[in-house]
């Protein structure tokens, strides 16, 4: 019998308007999987993936997180339940330093009588470790986020996925804008909270980034899923042939 899957999403519908953002969309991810959410601009990838950390609500379908009806109403309470994204650029403050980056909404506090003050020596303290976990080289340990190449950003918002004990990770184009050693480290960082046993949703448009460390990958055009392959099944062509066509071609799909 198939393992529970972690996340199923049924039938999500969303609408702007008279904009048809996602039309019966099928989703899910398995535990430990990483799964490829690829497709061109206006696919609807960011507003699965928005409706899933609840930024949107859908106007149709149902979430389900090991096998339990869910409804996130803010990225809050998804992040509760142990969903995290990480959005192209890391999604830190430039103006705050690695600390205040790695613990932003989650602070850590000591009490001191009745009033409650920020920890900020073990926050640098926790942060510090994690950084250096994940393999970051800094300048100093004391730089803004605003100094920071794309890669160490991407890395500090992945390491506190790691920290924070994520049960799935959702990389919202993280590879955009870096370079040939940045996105090798991201790479690395992918299968690294893989081996931990975290899912991944990577989001791109970049299929050859993503192949190399998904396990599966689901296509969407034009608010509509067309396609799910597992990794073995297909070349990075065949899915950008799927992408560019909107159609499966199966006599391009690898025979086993």
């Amino acid at each position: 019998m198939e393992k529970e899957k972690l996340i199923i999403m049924k039938g999500i519908r969303k609408k702007f308007g008279a904009v048809v953002a996602l039309d019966g969309v099928d989703f899910d991810v398995g535990h430990g999987e990483v799964v490829g959410l690829v497709g061109d601009n206006g696919a609807g990838k960011s507003t699965l993936v928005k409706i899933l950390t609840g930024v949107y609500q859908p106007d149709e379908g149902e979430i389900l997180l090991d096998g339990k009806k869910v409804a996130f109403e803010s990225p809050t309470e998804a992040r509760n339940a142990g969903i995290e994204a990480v959005h192209q650029y890391g999604g830190v403050v430039d103006t705050l330093d690695i600390a205040r980056n790695f613990f932003i909404g989650r602070e850590i506090v000591r009490k001191w009588g009745p009033f409650k003050f920020l920890d900020l020596k073990k926050m640098r303290e926790e942060s510090l470790k994690m950084v250096k976990k994940v393999g970051i080289q800094l300048r100093s340990e004391d730089a803004l986020a605003a100094t920071l190449s794309g890669g160490q950003r991407q890395a500090i918002s992945i390491g506190r996925a790691m920290y924070f004990k994520a049960r799935l990770v959702i990389l919202d184009e993280p590879t955009n804008h870096l370079s040939i050693k940045e996105v090798d480290t991201v790479l690395d960082f992918v299968r690294e909270i893989k081996k931990q046993g975290t899912s991944v949703i990577f989001v791109t448009h970049n299929i050859y980034h993503v192949y190399d460390v998904a396990d599966r990958l689901v296509v969407l055009d034009r608010a509509k899923k067309i396609a799910e392959f597992m990794k073995t099944e297909v070349t990075p062509e065949d899915v950008i042939d799927t992408i560019r066509y909107g159609t499966v071609s199966r006599k391009s799909l690898r025979k086993e």
